[in-house]
């Protein structure tokens, strides 16, 4: 077997150079060898967006976007949503392992006994417009938790990390109740401990006058969504994270500046865009001059394609089967009928097919999310509550992992040279 090495010959000085191979990559800092003259700090790579950087050694979640391919520790996605609940999956992401009955019980115990907030977070939340955007809210509201548990500043101890994990698990899917209710003016509704997580989490956003008729059917698909929403490698939410969280500070800033990334639309908001889209349509026999418009570059095909699937992506296909589920439940949205036609007529056109754009995971959320019930300027606080064990293990696996430092990228200097610097009074 050849050596897992690379040679490389750097034609400004002729010189040959051997770079080793791990894991099939090579150090970046192995490239500073690659030196013209003394002092020129060596080589570097210029990679923009990260498009074909490693920044971890990770043992979380496992991507061939080739071949649809998503497993969590191992485990494939699809054998994870048809068994797990979303208490489970977390725990082993989190864990590493898939609880026993006895170790889920008390994983579960434990975050329904920080289910409640401090009474300053209502106040807080309170500060908040009417029509504050829900995401923004969220964002503040994790981020000021930091203050109501300066504990948390302990990240070098794994009791008390464990002790934020619960209360992030425990109180962001209260917090985020309580703003759906604030956008509405309706009063809070604290948590009830006995219920189970999700149906908690949906009698704090939905109670009304003291009642909520639960739908298991409803209940099990949402647990389904943020199963599948709980971890996706290093995308740009998960990123940030990591990067906030390189400096040492808590975990709740750190988780913070995730959900700040998620905020956006090219990441979270992506199946908001998609009914958008839908609406912009309006019914099937608009769907030929849709697709013409942008193939033409007129338009955007929302929910199709991703930075990393080149087939379809897994995470659709399970969505596609609970929609049936949902809208058997809820009734049929028109907009499906003018998704199910649109994913036919792209997924058999060649302009399409030839560029491997097929439905992503955004492609049927948003419409499932409306049939529950939620806003389409919500939806990225639901896709905030399933990602959030896939951040606290990230956060987790980068402080105990002794090559990572302080995040700190270089750049390419294309400014003007030395100039001197001209006074007030002369220019």
């Amino acid at each position: 077997m050849p050596d897992e090495t690379l040679t490389v010959t750097d034609n400004r000085t002729g010189k040959n150079y051997t770079l080793p191979i791990i894991d099939g990559t090579i150090k970046a800092t192995d490239l500073r060898q690659l030196s013209v003259v003394d002092g020129d700090h060596g080589l570097m790579a210029y990679d923009p967006a990260y498009l074909n950087t490693a920044s971890c050694r990770s043992a979380i979640t496992y991507i061939d976007g080739d071949a649809g391919i998503l497993r969590y520790r191992g485990y494939p996605i699809e054998q994870v949503a048809e068994d797990a609940t979303f208490l489970e999956t977390s725990y082993l992401l989190l864990e590493g392992e898939l609880p026993t009955a006895t170790q889920l019980a008390s994983w579960t115990e434990d975050i329904r006994r920080h289910t409640y907030v401090h009474q300053n977070v209502k106040k807080f939340l309170e500060g908040f417009r009417y029509d504050a955007h829900p995401m923004g809210m969220l964002l503040g509201a994790v981020g000021a938790l930091s203050t109501f548990y300066p504990d948390a500043k302990h990240i070098d101890d794994p009791t008390n990390r464990y002790l934020q994990r619960v209360r992030l698990m425990a109180k962001v899917p209260t917090i985020a109740a309580f703003i759906f209710r604030h956008s509405r003016g309706l009063p809070y509704v604290l948590p009830r401990n006995d219920l189970d997580y999700i149906g908690n989490y949906v009698n704090m956003t939905f109670e009304i006058g003291g009642r909520h008729d639960p739908n298991p059917v409803l209940q099990r698909a949402l647990d389904l969504l943020l199963i599948l929403h709980a971890d996706h490698e290093q995308n740009c939410s998960t990123s940030a994270v990591r990067s906030v969280g390189s400096s040492h500070v808590d975990p709740f800033s750190a988780v913070s500046a995730g959900i700040a990334a998620l905020y956006g639309p090219l990441h979270g908001g992506a199946n908001e865009a998609v009914l958008t889209m839908l609406d912009e349509i309006g019914t099937k026999q608009n769907i030929p001059v849709f697709i013409e418009a942008v193939k033409a570059g007129k338009g955007r095909l929302m929910g199709f394609g991703h930075r990393v699937y080149k087939s379809y992506d897994p995470r659709a296909k399970l969505i596609k089967t609970v929609a049936d589920d949902v809208f058997a439940q809820t009734g049929l949205n028109p907009k499906l009928e003018i998704a199910l036609e649109l994913e036919r007529i792209a997924l058999e056109d060649p302009y399409f097919v030839s560029r491997r754009l097929y439905p992503n995971v955004d492609f049927y959320s948003g419409l499932i999310y409306q049939a529950m019930g939620f806003p389409p300027d919500y939806f990225t606080v639901l896709f905030t509550l399933g990602r959030l064990p896939g951040w606290i293990a990230q956060w987790e696996e980068m402080l105990n992992d002794p090559e990572q430092k302080i995040s700190r990228p270089r750049q390419v200097y294309t400014g003007p040279e030395v100039r001197e610097f001209v006074p007030m009074a002369r220019r």
